[in-house]
This record gives structure tokens, sequence and C-alpha cells, in this order.
């Protein structure tokens, strides 16, 4: 759960403002929807399908837990965010309402995966502005031969603040990467991935005590975990570098806080880390993945259709891998999905009808199952 515009590094950002600094939308009619952009006939699993942002680069947009407003990370240079910055709105409930953003986070340094607390007052966030003011630098990818590169900022910590931005805790303190947390149906607990002790592994914490348990311990990067909704499982995206190249690859990178996710299936295991399973085995990334609300079936992002690494589609799938159906459709990118705690709304992000550039917007639908 790393800034989506470096998941979109394979071609450069064209980002155009849609929003001012305070987060107020301008309207949705100066940007035209076009049609068969924006709901594909195929995507059956999708009803009421609406656009929320127009404009910029807008990520990881997820559910308060009563499912009334989303939370989420946005950059645009053009508007003065040069990095990503959370924000939270309402979600509409009428085709008049408009959609009204509110930065919450301070606009220092960069911020990532943030998660609604039960109470829809606080919320969790990762943040590396005590590294500093300025956005951290982006890593060179000239360097390692143009190849896909996320960096990881030993400067990010992870948080707690109230819905006005005030920060109430630090939650990590580690010299390294904290980041990728979401929480537990019940609030009590929080997963998230760190390279505190010299990999990428997952960690849960008790946020009432502190303290914590490593749950993974195989070489790779393991990131952006969730609960299943009734609590009795995790779900993650892993790579496993299996030979003695592949590994030592890896570590280089991480020695330089970096790393190349290209390559990645989706796992599952026991909320206490036993139990661990490989669900997919398709190739290239696989990722994303969330539990829907039975806590059974999988919705995970995946790339693995196509040989140039590109378009991402949303896929459905029974628990171990089986009977995978694609639900998305765009030519672009569709990814970082949620169900509403109620079960009735789906909210993801998608290339779709952005008029030709690679914004990323936010959109969210009515959530049908097959007949």
């Amino acid at each position: 759960m790393v800034s989506l515009n470096n998941w979109l590094g394979f071609s450069s950002l064209v980002l155009f403002s849609w929003f001012n600094f305070s987060g107020n939308p301008k309207t949705a009619d100066a940007y035209p929807q076009i049609a068969d952009t924006l709901h594909y006939p195929e995507e059956t699993h999708f009803k009421n399908l609406r656009q929320l942002t127009f404009g910029g680069d807008n990520a990881e947009a997820y559910f308060s837990f009563d499912s009334k407003y989303l939370i989420f990370q946005r950059t645009n240079p053009k508007e003065g965010l040069p990095c990503d910055q959370i924000f939270i709105a309402k979600v509409p409930t009428k085709p008049d309402e408009p959609f009204q953003p509110k930065m919450v986070s301070s606009g220092k340094g960069r911020t990532t995966c943030a998660y609604f607390l039960p109470d829809g007052k606080h919320f969790i966030y990762a943040s590396t502005h005590l590294g500093g003011d300025a956005c951290p630098p982006v890593p060179d990818r000239s360097k390692y031969g143009n190849r896909y590169i996320w960096p990881l900022y030993e400067s990010y910590d992870i948080f707690m603040a109230d819905t006005n931005g005030v920060i109430i805790k630090q939650l990590t303190h580690s010299k390294g990467y904290d980041a990728e947390a979401t929480l537990s149906p019940d609030g009590k607990k929080m997963i998230y991935t760190s390279d505190k002790d010299g990999d990428l592994e997952l960690y849960i914490m008790d946020l009432k005590s502190g303290k914590e348990k490593r749950i993974t311990h195989t070489v790779g990067y393991d990131g952006g975990a969730w609960f299943s909704r009734d609590g009795k499982k995790i779900i993650w995206r892993a790579s496993r570098p299996d030979t003695p190249e592949e590994i030592k690859e890896f570590k280089d990178l991480l020695a330089e806080h970096l790393v190349a996710p290209t390559r990645m299936e989706v796992y599952t295991a026991n909320a206490d880390g036993s139990d661990v399973k490989q669900v997919t085995n398709l190739g290239q990334a696989n990722w994303a993945p969330v539990f829907l609300p039975d806590s059974k079936r999988i919705l995970f992002a995946s790339n693995h259709e196509y040989k140039r690494g590109f378009p991402f589609n949303l896929y459905l799938m029974d628990p171990d891998g089986s009977n995978i159906v694609k639900v998305s459709r765009d030519k672009g990118f569709d990814a970082f999905a949620m169900f509403s705690y109620d079960g009735r709304k789906i909210v993801f992000c998608s290339n779709r009808n952005n008029g030709g550039t690679h914004d990323t917007n936010i959109f969210v639908a009515d959530w049908v199952e097959s007949k």
C-alpha cells in the first residue's frame, strides 16, 4: 500500500487539478464522463457506479466502519500536493450530493495507508514527517536498469490522529520502514509491514498495550495485509525469491531501502499467522487482496492476463484460488478495492474516464452478487 504513482511508474504520470488545496471539489461537469469507459457492460457486479474524484492521483480509498465516509491519499503537484496527503470525505447518498474531501494530514512529508478506527473519529496512517517537511526523494530508476522500484522510506512511522488532523499517538518507533497498516474488525489490532528485522515482514500490534508479534518469517516482501470480516483470517501480497540470484537481488535492494514488487502472489493465514497458504500462482503482480464480507471469497488486482504488465483489473476467486472471475474491464488500472462494512457497496480506484490522461480517481458502486 504504497503511493499509487509508484505502481504506475511504468509510464509517466500527467496530473491535472480539479481540487483546490483545501480539498473542495470543482464541478464534475468540467470533466465530462465518457459512458463506455466509466461502466463496462461486462462489469455485472457493479451497479450505480459513480466517480467521486476528478483529476490527480487518488488512491487507497477505504470505508469508515459505519460505511458513511472514505479516507484516502492524494497527490497533485498543481494543487500544492507534491506527494501523498490524507483526505476524508462523506460518501454521497444522493445523485446531486457533492463529494467534499478535507485534508487531515499535516501537509508535511509523504503519507500513505490511512484507515479509520471504529469510532469514526480517529484514524491511523503512515507518514515521513518526522524525517523532514519536504517530500522524500524518489529513487533514480536509471541506476537499476530502469526497473520498476519502490522506495522504502526509513522515516515512515505509523500514527493515530483525529479527524481534525491532530496526532494523538505515535504507534511505531523503529528505525526503518513502518507502513501499510489496517485494523481488525473490532479495531483492537493493527497489522502492518516493517523492515525493522532486516526483511519486509508482517506484524500485528495490540493498539491498547502496544505489544506486537511478528507473524511472517520468509525471505521476501510481505505487505498490504487485511483481516477477514470475521477476524479469523488475514490476507496479503508477498514476493518469494527462491533462487540464490533472486534472493541476493532482493537483499541488495533492501539494503538500499528499495524493493522491486513486480512478482507477487496472494497469501492467506489464520489471524495469528499460522496455516500460511499461497492462494494464487499466476505470475506477475497479484496484489491488493481483500476478503469479501463473507470472509471466504477474495477480490484482488492483477495484471496476469497481460504480457506487458498492464492493465490491472479486479478478479474474484474462491478461498483456494479456484473459480477466478474477471470483475472489472478497464484498459488501464483498477485496484485498491474495499467493501463497505454493510457489504452493500464497493470502492476502488481506476484510470477509467480520465480523458486520456494518467489520472487515477475514486469510484464507488453498489455490489451485485451473481445469480
